[in-house]
């Protein structure tokens, strides 16, 4: 079932992070169909958290969509290279979102491969957040999507994941961030 909009309302980015771990992110571009099970989360809390794009309030055209009503795309390029898959939440104005570091890769796995320009399954085929917008052929041209919509949503299939499977620790690539980059609030199962 496709979250609703209410899931990603919810005031706490940090147990939203949570709670989209064991989520399917499914894509569907030019009729085919990717998913993959979400393993690897990190929560940002907009303008308090100094990891945050929009920390202390700062919009740009980049930042702008971290500012939307909760449960659309944040894609933005990271050294040039790697297309990076946030969902945005919280209410309209409050910038927090949740990057989606890894997935494993389920439905469409021929599609997978082609785009990852591999020829099997591999451990990190979808582990780390640019491969993972690689993977299910997520692009900044992506940017601003409904997660609500039918080219990128979430979807829970019923894949229950215990708090005891759950690994939390500092956030990875934002030490200048200070003491908010040790913030325990990077989730993998």
């Amino acid at each position: 079932m496709k979250l609703k909009r209410d899931f990603y309302l919810r005031e706490d980015v940090v147990q939203i992070s949570r709670d989209l771990l064991g989520k399917h992110l499914c894509t569907r571009f030019n009729g085919i169909l990717t998913t993959g099970i979400i393993t690897e989360t990190e929560a940002y809390a907009g303008v308090t958290d100094k990891a945050s794009h929009a920390y202390g309030g700062r919009r740009t055209n980049r930042t702008e969509t971290l500012f939307a009503e909760g449960g659309k795309a944040y894609v933005y390029l990271c050294y040039g290279i790697h297309h990076l898959f946030n969902v945005v939440t919280n209410r309209e104005d409050i910038p927090h979102a949740v990057l989606i570091r890894a997935v494993q890769a389920k439905d469409g796995l021929p599609e997978i491969l082609l785009r990852r320009n591999k020829t099997a399954v591999v451990k990190n085929l979808s582990a780390g957040p640019g491969t993972v917008s690689e993977a299910l052929g997520i692009k900044t041209s992506h940017n601003e999507t409904d997660l609500l919509g039918k080219e990128i949503w979430i979807e829970d299939r019923g894949l229950i994941v215990k708090p005891s499977d759950i690994v939390a620790g500092p956030r990875i690539g934002v030490d200048y961030a200070g003491a908010d980059a040790k913030r325990p609030w990077r989730f993998r199962i």
